[in-house]
């Protein structure tokens, strides 16, 4: 009886023993667990929502940036897909280059706006685009400009004004000849340029489309039998105002007056200068006198017959980005750093930090 009771005894203790053991391991542990371990474990389940929610912050803003920026992870996978995948994705880049957003997103947001606006002139701008980037590739330019969209805006731009300023009309198909060779000229005349410009650290900006458009523009003229152009001439009388006139005039609010200017401080405050509260007032002062110069240069080469186009942005930016200082809080990027505006500022400020940490 004795033995019996003992054997039963043992099996009793390592049946407590074996259920301790297993209640530690799912958590809840025993009756007799010491109490400094269960406040441990209380705080690690209130640890936990904290975590997750960091976790699902996290996921969330790396989810953001793969659509926001340059989009560069896409753009690696992009590489390894087939060349119509990789042509569409530098035709996009290159519509949203016309804004100096270096993102196919954008770019297809902008040419659904055009769509909106024209269908016809919206064509006319892809168009120019895929040209003008077929064109490079042929030229063997540089891939990575090319990746960019850096040689498609000036062609989605000649596409555009040369639609606009057909006197034909909307869907003269033959203007579309004439939109696939200007386009294709632009890739050339990027490359002499930046050959030129690049010495002084500047960006070639829109200055191709400038020359392309004014070239045919100044070729053809109003009376041209094939391609004739909307008459642009000097205004010869004042205008006769009334008082129901007077509301907001035509070219502001058709955009004439602010179109260079945006292009202007967009460039000075923030794309090729760090964005400091000192070229925030440098980028408001170069769009004011991009304001006037737009002016100017309308009234001047109004005379010959030819639109201002997008000369006032760039004739401005220049300028200013070939001003010089002492002042450290103006910082200038070289045209391999330029990137986008909120990168921009990192660089700045790690830049910053290398300075004082010397």
């Amino acid at each position: 009886m004795d033995l019996q009771r003992i054997e039963i005894i043992q099996e009793e203790t390592i049946i407590k023993q074996s259920n301790i053991r297993t209640g530690i391991r799912e958590g809840t542990g025993s009756k007799e667990q010491d109490p400094f371990m269960e406040k441990k474990q209380t705080a690690m389940v209130k640890d936990v929502p904290t975590l997750n929610s960091d976790k699902h912050k996290e996921t969330l803003l790396q989810r953001i940036s793969y659509l926001s920026g340059d989009m560069r992870e896409f753009g690696y996978w992009v590489k390894e897909q087939n060349i119509i995948f990789q042509l569409i994705d530098w035709n996009l880049r290159g519509i949203a280059q016309v804004m100096f957003v270096n993102n196919p997103l954008s770019g297809i947001i902008i040419l659904a706006g055009l769509l909106v606006q024209n269908r016809w002139w919206a064509l006319n701008g892809f168009v120019g685009t895929v040209f003008s980037t077929v064109a490079a590739i042929l030229l063997s330019q540089n891939r990575s400009a090319i990746a960019a969209g850096l040689y498609g805006y000036n062609g989605t731009l000649v596409g555009l004004l040369m639609a606009v300023f057909c006197d034909k009309g909307d869907w003269y198909w033959w203007l579309m000849l004439a939109v696939i060779f200007m386009s294709m000229i632009c890739p050339v005349i990027s490359s002499a340029l930046a050959a030129v410009m690049g010495r002084w650290g500047l960006p070639v900006f829109t200055l191709p489309f400038n020359i392309a458009v004014g070239m045919f523009i100044a070729a053809t003229g109003h009376y041209n039998q094939h391609f004739p152009q909307i008459f642009i001439g000097p205004i010869s009388s004042p205008p006769n105002i009334t008082w129901s006139d007077l509301s907001v005039p035509m070219k502001i609010y058709d955009g004439l007056w602010s179109y260079n200017c945006v292009l202007a401080c967009i460039a000075v405050g923030g794309m090729f200068y760090a964005l400091t509260w000192q070229t925030h007032l440098l980028a408001i002062i170069c769009s004011l006198f991009c304001a006037y110069l737009g002016e100017a240069l309308m009234n001047i080469m109004s005379v010959v017959g030819l639109p201002a186009c997008t000369l006032p942005f760039c004739l401005s930016t220049v300028t200013f980005l070939l001003m010089t200082t002492d002042n450290k809080a103006i910082c200038k990027f070289s045209l391999s750093e330029v990137t986008y505006p909120e990168k921009n500022i990192r660089i700045y400020q790690e830049m910053k930090k290398n300075e004082q940490s010397k």
